[in-house]
């Protein structure tokens, strides 16, 4: 996982592999981290390299998603694989994340 700036101050995060139990912790604590201490306007969180992702993969998407909403930050994601994005739909979370019902190719999905 890496985070960079964008010329316009909106804060991109990465993310590769696998979101597992091996892995969250780490993507929760820079998501939190990230947000509360940098308040950025937009932060765009790029799953288009994730493989893998369980519940808990879930929940610290929902984490970010979460703190994002308590800074007053656009939390948005880009690039969900259909696996990711059917996870998202199957536990009732792809409308919050302003998914639509199935995928339309690369893009962002505003919330």
């Amino acid at each position: 996982m890496t985070t960079r700036r964008q010329a316009d101050g909106t804060i991109v995060v990465d993310v590769r592999g696998m979101l597992d139990a091996a892995t969250v912790d780490a993507l929760r604590t820079a998501l939190i981290t990230t947000l509360h201490g940098e308040r950025p306007a937009m932060m765009v969180v790029d799953l288009t390299f994730v493989t893998f992702m369980d519940s808990m993969g879930v929940g610290a998407l929902v984490a970010g998603y979460n703190a994002a909403r308590e800074t007053g930050t656009r939390f948005v994601l880009r690039n969900p694989s259909e696996f990711v994005h059917h996870q998202l739909r199957i536990t009732g979370l792809a409308e919050m994340f302003g998914l639509p019902p199935a995928p339309t190719g690369p893009q962002s999905y505003l919330p």
